[in-house]
């Protein structure tokens, strides 16, 4: 069959690409399109961020210990290493960036390719690091914490917690008893807080005070099916629909928090999706990190593409602006 060319299969539209059909189901476009955009692989990516300012995408690969930024127009990418495992890093509005590594909240001098520390986390815990985390529309940057894995989504339970750190880089604990602090973001109107424990399996809410970074009545809004894998990266369009990666699912889900319901779903070519977000012109391409850590080489072998960075375009949504640390 011709590249490109969509096979159609009763509600589902499959696309060809690489040796592989993209299968997209629920109400779609028919100019989906599934792509390849970076190459270089990461053993975990995660915590995709586009910057506006100069077009970029902003990514970390956790095991590699690197951040990275990919320029769409040239196709090059610039890194830098760090110290210990990172989780996230950020945009800050003074400049340069602000990354949850190890258990630090740490400055980042792209320029230099250095970092400060600016705060510690779970000093009781040694064995515990950062994982995803965003900035907040008021500024401050929300990060979770997880056991060190002994296997990819094999760790000691409930060691976790979410943390916050605000402008003047004082640090607020929110809860604790965390498996693998994951995916996060605020709706549209800044009154809710999205945010998933990898294995509980579900996407949480809370209400929010954007006055004071404060959450409370924590309630469920999705419930994994089986087939879907686990709830890993997520972000939020402008409709107010989440979009959740689902590690070892190999897709990324639209559901909808108001009806707890799954509007569509996206199918990628590895199975190891870790986290998406929103960018190019008007934010309207859906960029997708993924991971080849933990896979043997028949696996690998099947999914050359494992740890590479993908853009879905066509989805007929856009997603929200990023917000930078403003402290």
């Amino acid at each position: 069959m011709p590249r490109g060319r969509p096979l159609q299969l009763s509600a589902n539209i499959a696309y060809y690409k690489d040796g592989q059909y993209t299968v997209c189901e629920g109400p779609v476009m028919s100019s989906i399109k599934v792509e390849c955009v970076i190459n270089e692989k990461s053993a975990i990516g995660e915590g995709p961020v586009w910057e506006e300012k100069d077009g970029t995408l902003l990514y970390v690969d956790i095991a590699g210990r690197r951040v990275s930024r990919w320029n769409p127009e040239t196709k090059q990418t610039q890194s830098m290493t760090t110290e210990k495992l990172v989780g996230a890093v950020v945009p800050r509005s003074s400049g340069g960036y602000v990354m949850a590594e190890g258990t630090r909240f740490a400055a980042v001098d792209w320029g230099k390719k250095t970092s400060t520390t600016i705060a510690h986390v779970d000093s009781d815990k040694p064995n515990n690091r950062f994982n995803d985390g965003k900035v907040d529309p008021a500024g401050r940057f929300f990060a979770g914490t997880m056991a060190m894995e002994v296997r990819p989504a094999v760790l000691e339970r409930e060691q976790g917690s979410l943390y916050s750190l605000h402008s003047d880089h004082t640090v607020v604990k929110h809860f604790d008893q965390v498996d693998i602090s994951n995916g996060l973001d605020w709706s549209p109107d800044h009154r809710i807080f999205y945010y998933i424990d990898s294995l509980s399996y579900k996407v949480e809410a809370f209400d929010y005070d954007i006055q004071t970074g404060s959450i409370c009545n924590r309630r469920k809004v999705y419930g994994l099916e089986k087939d879907e894998g686990i709830p890993d990266g997520m972000c939020i369009d402008t409709q107010g629909k989440l979009w959740v990666a689902c590690y070892s699912g190999g897709r990324v889900v639209r559901i909808d928090p108001q009806t707890g319901t799954r509007m569509q779903t996206v199918k990628l070519p590895v199975d190891k999706t870790t986290s998406c977000c929103f960018g190019g012109k008007e934010y309207s391409d859906l960029y997708v990190t993924s991971a080849y850590q933990g896979m043997d080489q028949a696996s690998l072998a099947k999914q050359p593409q494992a740890g590479c960075i993908f853009r879905i375009t066509g989805l007929g949504v856009k997603g929200i602006p990023p917000n930078a640390f403003a402290g």
